[in-house]
């Protein structure tokens, strides 16, 4: 089959349709003074972001912008006579109608495109490219007809379960009818046969309505092994908040003892929202009540106690993708839920607001070991120039200084993701810096406040073109961290094809094997061999075998790019097996912020993942994944600095455990997991089939605390303060989530 242009998948059709000789579309000059100045004198947060909101709405911005279409609206009054340019006119509003969420009138502009096309040159191009478009449009009105507003526990997520078969499958029928249309009118693509059985298996017309040369194969959406099925709870405890791309956390923010949730959107005219745990089975929306309904956008969150306080605060980032319109201050929000009730905005005074750049990615660690949590921003760019990262030293009272510079980790590459772990085990935090169309770095923290880039040398600066989301874990036990880096470089088509046939030979995700401080890329040795194209990612143990897993969300900002997210469970640290499609987990929604944590105290991760697209007609309802449970034991630490960081985030962790087997060695690092999306801080740990703790050891980052315990019992949670001699057993319920309510009604607006 024939590759479609990379633009079409990385862009999107829509871009294409720009090419009908509209100046119209031309017409996106960079973003001006109200984005990037300060605040104004006296303004609040609520009246500084509505006002943004404001801007992107009346503006040329290409995801937001309502500027375009009113501007062809407009220009189709004046054309009355001309149907060559109502044509084209047409053709570019059934995009725009398409992008800002009105799929049916999108639709009935493009046939009018269509009708009007007439006999002139290249009329068999652009008629496909108008085919093209209508096909997506059809898919997202049915999505929006059956997946949202029908919304089941199956809704979207491959093999189709009888649940989600689409209830009014017309949308999902024309769709795969338009796609048949195409395959006649041009050499077929990966894309559009992948959308086509698509279409046919949602409408619930698959096999019988793909012909047979262009049907999935038997076998496509195979499992490497069995898994239990996880089920989606979220509509059913009023969780699916629909919305755009953005960040996701699970932890505990108020304090008592049970994680909650707070997602967050890219939508600039949309605000965080926050599920609080009520500790019976279900959720409490305290969105407002904690001060968050005026915090608009936010492609990712992080979280961590930047004062010692005890309390959980928040990192919002803003302006991921979206170049100069990007430069959207982010927010620092002080957790006060236990004194005023909610969340504090002290970025300005903090000194985190400005110079803004857009980002959608940053990592708190005490990179300098004196106890408090410190912040590196990673940045994007212009189109034209990329911006410097930034490093915030926090000066322990409220304030941090950028020292990027003067650290030599001001980057100037187009970041995508920042973590930060000890690669080689010296004590001090290093940085892993991933970016698009340049290397990768590996910043080593000299000890002085200085990092000198040892990417090239320790042969970790691959993917070149487009990296992604990264994290170092130790996935193989052996004391030492490795490192995971998503690999971005290929188009949606690619992850398409690669369901029909053999397997693409580039564009899986890398694992660098840490061989004692030199790293080995081993992912096609360990079973990672298929591209995915990740966006939001974490790590996480599904099954609590002490072997820690992975999650990846999928796609990119084009309508079409809809390609299942992907679940690998860790073998042992010999190999990643792909359990995707056996444990329910293949949803083709747009994945973002991914977080692992036990909701329901029953010692089991489960999983909460916001799912959207980039464009307003784009958006979807978070999923939160119930874990079924297992038969292993486990563990769950809540570290409580008091040198070092409060809640001991770079805590290493070594627990010696025991069973009729034998012994064995399980190593974590105390920290939230990957670059997008935030787990909870307690330490979760499966400990597989041990009966005994023998010796747990925990060395404290910064302060150098070594602390040493034995005879732990398994399947407890405790308490543990640096240099307090016996470690704490806490008492939580087992918790039964709510499966009960009408779901057709709990998603959240």
């Amino acid at each position: 089959m024939r590759a479609l242009p990379r633009y079409l998948a990385v862009i999107g059709l829509g871009a294409v349709l720009a090419g009908f000789g509209n100046p119209v579309a031309a017409q996106t000059p960079a973003a001006t003074g109200p984005l990037t100045a300060a605040s104004a004198a006296g303004e609040t947060p609520a009246e500084e972001f509505a006002r943004i909101c404001d801007v992107f709405k009346n503006s040329w911005e290409p995801f937001h912008g309502e500027l375009a279409l009113r501007t062809i609206d407009a220009e189709l009054a004046r054309a009355s006579t001309d149907n060559v340019r109502r044509g084209e006119l047409n053709s570019q509003r059934g995009w725009e109608l398409l992008k800002l969420g009105d799929p049916i009138a999108a639709i009935a502009a493009l046939e009018t495109a269509i009708g009007l096309l007439g006999n002139g040159p290249n009329r068999n191009q652009k008629l496909i490219l108008l085919l093209k478009v209508k096909m997506v449009a059809h898919l997202q009105a049915a999505e929006d007809e059956n997946c949202i507003a029908h919304h089941s526990t199956g809704s979207c997520i491959l093999p189709l379960r009888a649940d989600g078969v689409h209830v009014i499958p017309k949308q999902a029928r024309l769709a795969g009818d338009t796609a048949l249309e195409v395959l006649k009118l041009e050499e077929p693509s990966p894309q559009v046969i992948w959308l086509l059985n698509l279409a046919r298996i949602v409408s619930g017309d698959f096999p019988q309505g793909v012909p047979e040369f262009y049907r999935l194969p038997d076998g496509a959406l195979h499992s490497d092994e069995a898994s239990p099925l996880w089920l989606d709870r979220a509509p059913a405890l009023g969780v699916a908040v629909v919305d755009l791309a953005g960040g996701a956390i699970m932890d505990d923010f108020d304090g008592d003892g049970l994680l909650d949730l707070i997602s967050s959107t890219s939508d600039p005219c949309k605000s965080l929202r926050a599920f609080r745990n009520d500790g019976q089975g279900g959720f409490e929306d305290v969105t407002e009540t904690w001060g968050l309904n005026t915090q608009f956008g936010g492609l990712n969150l992080i979280h961590g106690d930047v004062d010692n306080d005890g309390a959980l605060d928040l990192l919002v980032l803003r302006g991921g993708w979206m170049h100069a319109f990007g430069r959207v201050r982010n927010s620092l929000l002080r957790n006060d839920i236990a004194g005023s009730g909610g969340f504090v905005d002290v970025t300005v005074t903090a000194g985190l607001a400005y110079p803004a750049y857009p980002t959608q990615t940053g990592a708190f660690a005490d990179y300098d070991g004196d106890g408090d949590l410190d912040l590196y921003v990673g940045n994007e760019g212009d189109g034209r120039t990329n911006y410097p990262s930034q490093l915030f030293r926090n000066n322990g009272d409220g304030t941090f200084t950028d020292v990027a510079e003067a650290a030599g980790v001001i980057n100037n590459r187009y970041t995508k993701a920042v973590t930060w772990g000890d690669m080689d085990n010296d004590g001090d935090v290093d940085l892993y810096v991933s970016t698009n169309n340049s290397a990768n770095r590996l910043y080593r923290n000299n000890g002085d406040g200085t990092f000198e880039d040892v990417a090239e040398q320790l042969s970790v600066t691959r993917p070149m073109h487009r990296s992604f989301a990264s994290w170092f874990f130790d996935f193989d036990n052996d004391g030492w961290l490795d490192l995971f880096v998503a690999n971005f470089e290929n188009p949606a088509e690619k992850v398409m094809a690669s369901y029909f046939g053999p397997q693409v030979p580039s564009g899986a995700p890398l694992i660098y094997l840490n061989r004692g401080g030199k790293f080995e890329e081993s992912g096609e040795a360990l079973g990672l061999n298929r591209p995915h194209l990740p966006m939001g990612a974490n790590y996480g143990d599904v099954d609590n075998d002490g072997w820690l897993d992975f999650y990846l969300g999928t796609g990119e900002p084009a309508f079409e790019a809809q390609i299942p997210n992907a679940m690998y469970r860790n073998k042992e640290g010999r190999k990643f097996a792909d359990i995707t499609f056996s444990g329910g987990f293949g949803h083709i929604q747009k994945g973002h912020g991914v977080a692992f944590g036990d909701l329901d105290n029953d010692g089991d991760q489960d999983l909460f993942h916001q799912l959207g697209g980039f464009y307003p007609g784009d958006t979807f309802g978070n999923v939160l994944f119930e874990n079924p449970g297992n038969d292993a034991h486990w563990v769950t630490l809540r570290l409580v600095g008091v040198k070092a960081n409060r809640f001991g985030v770079g805590a290493r962790i070594t627990i010696e455990t025991g069973s009729d087997d034998g012994k064995r060695q399980i190593h974590r690092v105390a920290g939230s997991g990957g670059s997008f999306g935030g787990s909870s801080l307690q330490q979760e740990i499966g400990l597989g089939e041990a009966t005994r703790i023998e010796r747990l050891t925990i060395h404290w980052p910064g302060s150098g605390t070594v602390q040493e315990f034995t005879q732990l019992k398994v399947d407890r949670i405790y308490r543990i303060v640096e240099n307090k001699a016996e470690p704490e057993h806490i008492e939580l319920a087992t918790i039964s989530l709510k499966h009960d309510k009408d779901m057709s009604t709990q998603h959240q607006h």
